[in-house]
């Protein structure tokens, strides 16, 4: 159940972002992705508070149960930390992936 949920939300031209509403580095994950002009349906925030079966999925597939758990078509790269390491090649992997106007 919570495989296809997880996987359900994953698309290979998009960005899916698994946050905490009260999660700070959640809300600075969303505000440097917003930076950029994705098109319609290319980025995907999914709150995920009290579903703590999925952070536990992300523990067994992923490596880390924290939040955000952000992933660039279907490939984790980690948490807000590792977003902002790859700030500078984000517009390229991005338009890789096709989700950028």
């Amino acid at each position: 159940m919570v495989d296809s949920f997880v996987q359900s939300k994953l698309r290979d031209n998009k960005v899916t972002l698994f946050v905490k509403g009260s999660c700070p580095y959640c809300k600075n994950a969303i505000a440097l992705l917003k930076e950029f002009n994705f098109l319609p349906g290319c980025l995907e925030v999914v709150d995920i508070t009290g579903m703590d079966d999925i952070q536990d999925y992300f523990q067994k597939t992923t490596g880390q149960r924290t939040v955000p758990r952000v992933f660039i078509g279907t490939k984790c790269i980690g948490g807000f930390s590792d977003l902002q390491k790859m700030e500078q090649q984000l517009p390229m992997m991005l338009r890789q992936i096709g989700a950028l106007v």
